[in-house]
C-alpha cells in the first residue's frame, strides 16, 4: 500500500474513528484502525465490536492495499505533524511496518494483518429515513443527560427512540431516564420512520453520534433493524449494536394531574440554584423550594459548612408548597430549556414534578423530589 493525502483530511477522519477504540484492549486487533487504499480514496475504520465508525477520504493512491495500525498512536502522530503537510503512508516490503512520512519526519508503526480485523455485519435494515442533523442533534441534546449509568438496569443505559401516533400527527420520540429524572423530546416523524421498532441506542453510541453531527445543515441518513442502527452523515458511517432489552413504560411516570403551575424566569432561577447549591455537600445536594403566591425562597442547609437562601419573584397563585430537589438535576434540566420562562407543574412534596418551557410541547422533563 502506498498513499499520499493532506494532513488536515487524514486528521479529521482519524479524529472521528479513533475515539471508538478503547485505550485498554485484551484483543490486540481492536486497538488498531483499518486503513484501506483503493480508487482514489483511503478508507479508515475502527470498532470495539459493539460500535463501528468508518470514513472515506480523498487520497492519491499509488499502490492499493490495506493494513491495520495502532489507532491512538497514528492519531497522535498525525495530530503533531505541521499544518498543511502532505502525509505519505507506505507499507514496508516485508509487510511488518507502516511508514509515515511528512516533511523530514519519519515514523514506522507495527502492523497487524487486515484479515484479522473484525466486521460487525449489519444484516438487513427494515426502516430507513433521513432527517436534518440539527433535528437528530436536538433529540440527543435534550435527553442524553438523563441516561442511567447504573449497569444493573442496562436497558436504561441509552436513549429509547420510537415513533408514536399523537393527535398532532406521527412523531419521532426520544426518551431517557435513570429513575430520578426523565427527559422526553420529539420531532415530526420523518418519512420512513413510522412503524419502526422501538430501539435503545447505547450511551457510547449516543456520544459518538453527537460528535459526528457537527454541521447543522447536513443530512443524517438513519437505517434501523431489530438489533442495529446505522447513521450516515457526509462520508462517515456509524454502525452500532442496540441494547437488547425492554424499555419501561415511561408514560406511567409522566404526571397528568399536577394542578399547581409555577412560572419562573429561567436564567434567574438557574443562577439562584447554582449560587445556593455552592454550600451543599457532595453527598446531600438537596435544595428546598418554598413556593407561595408571587415568590419562591430557595434554601440549602449543610450541617458541616452553613446555609444559603435566596428569594425569587414567580408567577404562582395556588396553595403554598415546600418541595426539595437534587440541585444538580435541577440545573441539568433548566440548562436544556430553550425559552425565557420555565414552567413547573407540581402536585405535592412527594410527587414527581413536570418541567417544560412555557408553551412548548415538544420536550418535557420529569423530576422526582427529595426529602429535605
Amino acid at each position: 500500500m502506498k498513499v499520499t493525502l493532506e494532513r488536515t483530511d487524514l486528521l479529521k477522519s482519524l479524529t472521528h474513528v479513533h475515539r471508538v477504540v478503547e485505550r485498554r484492549n485484551t484483543i490486540p486487533i481492536l486497538s488498531n484502525v483499518l486503513l484501506r487504499a483503493d480508487g482514489g480514496q483511503l478508507l479508515l475504520k475502527a470498532t470495539d465490536l459493539d460500535l463501528e465508525i468508518s470514513e472515506k477520504v480523498a487520497a492519491l493512491v499509488e499502490q492499493p492495499g490495506a493494513t491495520t495500525v495502532p489507532a491512538h498512536m497514528i492519531y497522535d502522530i498525525v495530530r503533531k505533524l505541521p499544518e498543511g503537510a502532505q502525509v505519505a503512508l507506505e507499507t514496508s516490503s516485508d509487510n511488518a511496518t507502516l511508514e509515515i512520512r511528512a516533511g523530514r519526519s519519519r515514523f514506522a508503526l507495527q502492523m497487524l494483518p487486515e484479515t484479522d480485523f473484525p466486521d460487525i455485519t449489519a444484516g438487513e435494515f427494515t426502516h430507513r429515513f433521513t432527517l436534518p442533523s440539527r433535528d437528530l442533534r436536538s433529540l440527543i441534546d435534550a435527553t442524553q443527560f438523563a441516561i442511567s449509568t447504573e449497569e444493573t438496569r442496562y436497558y436504561l443505559n441509552g436513549i429509547y427512540m420510537h415513533s408514536v401516533a399523537t393527535d398532532g400527527g406521527d412523531r419521532l420520540r426520544a426518551v431517557a431516564t435513570d429513575g430520578h429524572r426523565l427527559a422526553r423530546a420529539e420531532i415530526p416523524a420523518p418519512n420512513g420512520s413510522v412503524g419502526m421498532p422501538g430501539i435503545i441506542v447505547p450511551r457510547k453510541t449516543v456520544g459518538e453520534i453527537q460528535k459526528l453531527l457537527e454541521a447543522p445543515d447536513a443530512e443524517a441518513a438513519i437505517e434501523i433493524s431489530e438489533t442495529k442502527i446505522r447513521i450516515t452523515t457526509g462520508d462517515v458511517i456509524l454502525t452500532s449494536k442496540l441494547i437488547d432489552g425492554t424499555f419501561p413504560d415511561y408514560g406511567r411516570v409522566i404526571p397528568q394531574n399536577n394542578d399547581k403551575e409555577m412560572l419562573v424566569e429561567r436564567d434567574e432561577f438557574k443562577a439562584a440554584v447554582d449560587r445556593v447549591s455552592t454550600i451543599s455537600s457532595e453527598r446531600g445536594r438537596a435544595v428546598k423550594l418554598a413556593i407561595s403566591e408571587g415568590r419562591m425562597i430557595l434554601t440549602v442547609v449543610n450541617p458541616d459548612s452553613g446555609s444559603a437562601t435566596e428569594e425569587l419573584a414567580i408567577d404562582y397563585d395556588s396553595d403554598p408548597l415546600e418541595i426539595g430537589f437534587n440541585s444538580r438535576y435541577l440545573l441539568e434540566i433548566t440548562s436544556q430549556l430553550r425559552g425565557d420562562t420555565a414552567c413547573f407543574r407540581l402536585a405535592d412534596a412527594g410527587a414527581p414534578t413536570l418541567i417544560q418551557d412555557k408553551g412548548v410541547e415538544d420536550a418535557l422533563y420529569v423530576l422526582m423530589p427529595m426529602r429535605v
